[in-house]
């Protein structure tokens, strides 16, 4: 798996989530459950990864909703 974005925003990563599962791609988001270590005030940001042979695709539907910033620099 590859990580297509890392953040905070808990809006961003469900727009994110609802796109990538309108087109199929298998997704995980990781490090939800640090918020209980870090006292929930949102520091350790959250990712996204995707399977390896999806990365480019996740990209580009992330890129057609217009929140290309919120990627990952390749």
């Amino acid at each position: 798996m590859q990580e297509l974005l890392s953040t905070n925003n808990m809006v961003t990563i469900s727009f994110v989530e609802s796109l990538l599962q309108e087109a199929d791609i298998y997704h995980q988001v990781l490090d939800q459950n640090m918020s209980v270590l870090e006292g929930s005030i949102g520091i350790i940001p959250r990712r996204i990864m995707v399977e390896d042979g999806m990365l480019h695709r996740a990209r580009v539907l992330v890129e057609e909703a217009g929140i290309a910033k919120e990627l990952k620099k390749s």
